[in-house]
């Protein structure tokens, strides 16, 4: 009989698609999804104190079953220690680049709704410092080095590592557990 992963941490650069993947999955599997970008962001993009967002977090996952989103350093020594899994999306700074500009067009042109009544501007996607586009090319290389580095180190040997390289292998994975899952179901 088939197990599918109990607890996992979908990480990979910002815009990679996490938040899409993991919900996917954990819709799936049944498991709550865990947004840590809706732990981490209040009302008019105020981040949380460190200690109220890792209370979040860690009370997020006190349950036994859970697929979380995101890779907040802050909150990785609470996540990963109780983690099955790390299913990184390790994709190409050109495809994700091209899912930042796509996302980022979305969002200004529906006006969506994100965390706590957060919406993405105009000007704070494309004129800000802080543009979620900027932030993609400062921290693509930079976060892409740490996930390899935190492999490499063995730091959390409990954990079983999948990594996907393009949305295509990530796209067979879900193929892959759908059969298994829906297979199994009576």
């Amino acid at each position: 009989m088939f197990t599918a992963p109990e607890r996992i941490v979908v990480v990979g650069t910002s815009c990679a698609g996490k938040s899409v993947f993991a919900r996917k999955i954990a819709d799936l599997l049944g498991h709550p999804h865990i947004e840590l970008d809706e732990l981490f962001w209040g009302p008019n993009w105020t981040p949380k104190t460190e200690q109220e967002f890792r209370n979040l977090t860690a009370q997020a996952a006190e349950v036994s079953y859970w697929v979380a989103a995101g890779n907040y350093s802050a909150v990785q020594d609470v996540l990963w220690p109780r983690a099955t899994t790390i299913i990184w999306l390790n994709y190409s700074f050109v495809t994700v680049l091209i899912r930042a500009i796509r996302r980022t067009i979305r969002r200004n042109v529906t006006g969506e709704v994100l965390w706590h009544g957060n919406r993405e501007s105009f000007r704070q996607s494309f004129l800000s410092k802080e543009s979620i586009l900027v932030w993609v090319v400062t921290t693509f290389h930079p976060r892409r080095k740490r996930l390899d580095m935190l492999r490499a180190s063995c730091a959390y040997p409990h954990l079983s590592w999948l990594e996907f390289r393009r949305p295509a292998e990530a796209t067979k994975y879900f193929r892959f557990l759908e059969k298994r899952i829906i297979g199994d179901r009576p």
